[in-house]
C-alpha cells in the first residue's frame, strides 16, 4: 500500500521534530549534569551528596575526596638543659614588603627592588595564596599560583638570602582552599556538620585544634627555615566572622592554645614566629611580634598601649603604605616600591 504523499511529508516533518526534541532535551540533561556538580560535596558519614543550599560556584567542577592518609608531622619541644633561648632580643626593624599583587604583576621587578637594597634589610614577601598555591617551588604541596613566575620567585629567594637580608615570609594560617579540599577532617563544617563552610571568596577555613591543622602549619615553617627565611609571619590566624561553623569550644582559647603551639614548636634564637593580628591577639612569649594592618597613625601610640606589649617598638610591626612619621616609633613595613 502506498503511503499519501501528504502523509510522507506530515511523518517526515513529525520525525524532525523528535530529533530536535531529542538533541535540546540532551543539551538540556548535560547542561544540567554540569551545572548540578558545583553542589556535590563530600560528607564524613554520607560521602559525596548534593546539597543544593551551598552557595553558586562553590568548587565548581570539583569534588571533595577523603583525606589523603598521611602521618601528621611531629612537633617536638626543646626543654630543660637542651631547650633553646627563644626570648632573645629581637631589635626594631624599618623594611618593606612585597605582597601577591605586587608579586603577580611582576617577580622579576620586585626583585630588582629588593636586591637594590642593603643588607640586612628586612623584606617581607608572601608565599602562598588563601587558595592555598604557593609562590615558590615547595615540597609541602604541588598546588602552585598560576599568575606569577615560581622559578623567579625561587631565584629571588636564594639570592636575597645570600645578601643577607632580613627574610620574611607571610602565608594564610587557617584560610586554605585546596588543603580543606583534600584534607576535609580537618576543616570547619556548618552549623548542621553536613559540609564545610565555605566563605565569600569560595574558600574552607581550617580548624585550629586540628592536629593535621597545626603540622601542616609546622611543615611550611620548617621549609621555609630550610630557604633562608628568618621570620614567618600568619595571616588570618583566626576563626572566620561568622556564627554558621560547628565549633563548640572556646575560640579564644583556641587561638591562643595555636598559637603558642606554633611558636614552641618553631621560634628558636635565630628565628621568629609572628601573627597579624589586632591590639588583642594573644601574642605568645618569646621571639615573636604582632603585625597590624591598615592601622591610622594617630592611633598608633594607643595600639601599642592596648596590646600590653613589654617592648611594643620591637615587638609590634605596623603594615602601612603611608609615609606618616608617627608609626616610626614602632617596627614598621611598607610597600617595596616606597623604597624606590
Amino acid at each position: 500500500m502506498k503511503i499519501p504523499y501528504r502523509t510522507q511529508r506530515l511523518l517526515q516533518r513529525l520525525g524532525l521534530i523528535a530529533l530536535v526534541v531529542l538533541a535540546v532535551g540532551g543539551l538540556v540533561f548535560f547542561c544540567w549534569f554540569t551545572w548540578l556538580q558545583r553542589y556535590v560535596i563530600y560528607t564524613r558519614d554520607k560521602g559525596a551528596i548534593i546539597n543544593m543550599e551551598l552557595p553558586p560556584m562553590v568548587a565548581l567542577g570539583q569534588e571533595a575526596v577523603p583525606d589523603a592518609k598521611s602521618d601528621p608531622i611531629s612537633i617536638y619541644y626543646n626543654e630543660g638543659d637542651n631547650a633553646i633561648n627563644t626570648s632573645k632580643d629581637l631589635t626594631q626593624m624599618t623594611g618593606y614588603y612585597a605582597d601577591a599583587a605586587a608579586l603577580e604583576k611582576s617577580v622579576s621587578t620586585v626583585f630588582a627592588q629588593a636586591k637594590a637594597l642593603p643588607a640586612g634589610t628586612p623584606v617581607m614577601l608572601d608565599v602562598k595564596s588563601p587558595k592555598g598555591n604557593f609562590f615558590y617551588s615547595s615540597t609541602v604541596s604541588d598546588k602552585y599560583n598560576p599568575d606569577l613566575d615560581v622559578t623567579k620567585m625561587d631565584e629571588m629567594i636564594a639570592a636575597l638570602d645570600k645578601k643577607g637580608m632580613y627574610l620574611i615570609a607571610r602565608l594564610p594560617a587557617f584560610r586554605d582552599y585546596n588543603f580543606g579540599l583534600s584534607h576535609t577532617s580537618n576543616g570547619l563544617f556548618v552549623s548542621s556538620g553536613s559540609h564545610l563552610w565555605t566563605d565569600d571568596d569560595y574558600c574552607y577555613w581550617l580548624n585550629p585544634t586540628s592536629e593535621g591543622t597545626i603540622s601542616f602549619l609546622v611543615e611550611i615553617v620548617t621549609e621555609l627555615k630550610a630557604l633562608g627565611f628568618d621570620e614567618v609571619v600568619f595571616d588570618e590566624f583566626r576563626f572566620p566572622s561568622t556564627k554558621d561553623i560547628k565549633f563548640s569550644g572556646d575560640k579564644t582559647k583556641a587561638i591562643t592554645t595555636a598559637a603558642k603551639t606554633v611558636a614552641t614548636a618553631c621560634a628558636s634564637e635565630n628565628f621568629a614566629i609572628s601573627f597579624v593580628g589586632d591590639a588583642k591577639f594573644p601574642l605568645p612569649a618569646g621571639r615573636t611580634r604582632l603585625y597590624v594592618k591598615s592601622a591610622d597613625a594617630a592611633k598608633a601610640a594607643d595600639i601599642a598601649q592596648q596590646t600590653g606589649l613589654e617592648n611594643p617598638a620591637i615587638s609590634l610591626v605596623f603594615l602601612t603604605e603611608v609615609h606618616d612619621t608617627r608609626f616610626d616609633a614602632y617596627s614598621v613595613l611598607r610597600p617595596l616600591e616606597a623604597a624606590h
